[in-house]
């Protein structure tokens, strides 16, 4: 079992906050870019007003 301060951590592309590697995200960390749902959408919507 690990502890959470040794789990890997990226930074949220839209925001900026780090992000802590979750079970969920086991098969394509490699992809994750934002930390949730609010920030993909923000993120949609800024390269869409472009």
């Amino acid at each position: 079992m690990r502890r959470k301060g040794d789990l890997p951590v990226k930074t949220c592309a839209q925001c900026g906050r780090p992000m802590v590697w979750r079970k969920k995200w086991e098969k394509t960390w490699d992809q994750v870019k934002y930390c949730s749902d609010r920030c993909r959408r923000a993120a949609r919507a800024r390269s869409d007003t472009r």
